[in-house]
This record gives structure tokens, C-alpha cells and sequence, in this order.
């Protein structure tokens, strides 16, 4: 039973560390965007 519930813990812990990951990639992702149309808009000014 201990043992079961460790196993249980261990992978929901390894998916939640996916999830934060590609949340940030996302994240990220988002803000180059942002960089990049504020970039185009002091280059036109």
C-alpha cells in the first residue's frame, strides 16, 4: 500500500514538472512576440 501510493506521488509529481515546462516554453513563447512587436514599432517611430 505505501509503497503504491510513493509510486502514485512520483507520477503525478513527474507530470506536473511536464506541465510547468511546456507552461513556461509557452510563456516564453509569448513574450518573443510581445519583444518582437515592440521591436517593429520603435523601428517604424
Amino acid at each position: 500500500m505505501t509503497a503504491a501510493v510513493l509510486v502514485l506521488i512520483a507520477a503525478f509529481g513527474l507530470s506536473a514538472c511536464n506541465t510547468v515546462d511546456g507552461a513556461g516554453q509557452d510563456i516564453e513563447a509569448a513574450g518573443d512576440g510581445i519583444s518582437d512587436a515592440a521591436n517593429d514599432v520603435q523601428d517604424d517611430m
